[in-house]
């Protein structure tokens, strides 16, 4: 059977992973927990300073990963901080790829206060790094109004354009696979042409899920998972992500030059819980270089 006549079932995007350093430094299973190059993105909540960062990104080049660490705008004092922080990470650990965000804070610390600051330095040019992640936000962000936001996105798809850049766009997680459908394809009626990678969670408890919807402010998957909450309790193992990815993997592969390249996992459950999940269903299967669908191996 050719790969065009192959179910939308059989399908699956690749996908990458979140983590916290503290995670992957103190993992000592860190080699076997994902595919080779598996970019795996180092969240910035603002405790673990820079040192903690690159030592996390050095793990995990050295277990053949794509370390991807945040480069949160608004927490960063300045140029020489940036340069510092850069430095370390790409110095010391080989990164290429980071995920720059504004990052939601009471106070920024310097002059920094949106990824296009941070991009219009052309400071992570001068360290090599021509692979970029910005966030994406579905559900909308408080820290900046709907016509900003389409500001944004329209100055990232020309600055990505104007300068070489392999950019996408990362979501924000959530629960309702439609929404993000939708947002997507919104997305590229107003002119974006940058991959978009969609966040959802992987495995974990539904007391868990409510706790970080809650902390992440997605109210509106936060109000679509609480309507679901009773029909989940009642699964032994929790709340099981198909419910999200499946659809979206469904939509991908009816629309292969659609605007969503991949998931981006956050885990909640736990890295370990987590990987295995993507094994078992087939997402693991390869290079995370390229947006590309693939099918299951062995399907028919």
């Amino acid at each position: 059977m050719s790969q065009n006549a192959v179910s939308t079932s059989d399908y699956r995007i690749p996908a990458s992973i979140e983590a916290t350093p503290r995670q992957i430094n103190e993992n000592e299973q860190l080699d076997s927990l994902f595919p080779a190059r598996t970019r795996v993105y180092l969240t910035d909540v603002g405790t673990t300073p820079v040192a903690g960062f690159a030592a996390a990104a050095r793990r995990l080049t050295e277990a053949g990963y794509t370390p991807v660490p945040h480069i949160p705008a608004r927490r960063i004092a300045g140029e020489a901080d940036l340069r510092d922080r850069l430095s370390r990470l790409t110095g010391e650990a080989g990164v290429s790829d980071v995920l720059v965000i504004a990052g939601s804070v009471d106070q920024p610390e310097g002059e920094y206060l949106s990824t296009m600051d941070i991009l219009r330095t052309g400071i992570l040019a001068e360290f090599g790094i021509t692979t970029i992640g910005v966030a994406g936000h579905p559900e909308g962000s408080p820290d900046i109004t709907p016509d900003a936001v389409a500001k944004a996105i329209a100055e990232k798809n020309a600055f990505a354009a104007a300068n070489g850049i392999d950019m996408r766009i990362v979501t924000q997680f959530g629960f309702d696979a439609q929404r993000f459908i939708d947002w997507a394809h919104a997305l590229k009626a107003q002119g974006n042409t940058l991959p978009i990678h969609i966040g959802v969670s992987g495995p974990a408890k539904i007391t868990t899920l409510l706790k970080y919807a809650a902390l992440c402010g997605v109210g509106p998957s936060l109000d679509f998972l609480k309507k679901r909450a009773s029909s989940v309790l009642a699964l032994a193992s929790g709340f099981s992500p198909e419910g999200v990815v499946a659809p979206i993997e469904a939509h991908v592969a009816a629309d292969r030059a659609g605007p969503i390249g991949q998931i981006h996992v956050f885990p909640f459950g736990g890295l370990r819980k987590t990987a295995d999940w993507l094994a078992e269903r087939g997402s693991w299967f390869g290079s995370e270089e390229t947006d590309q669908v693939t099918y299951v191996a062995g399907s028919k």
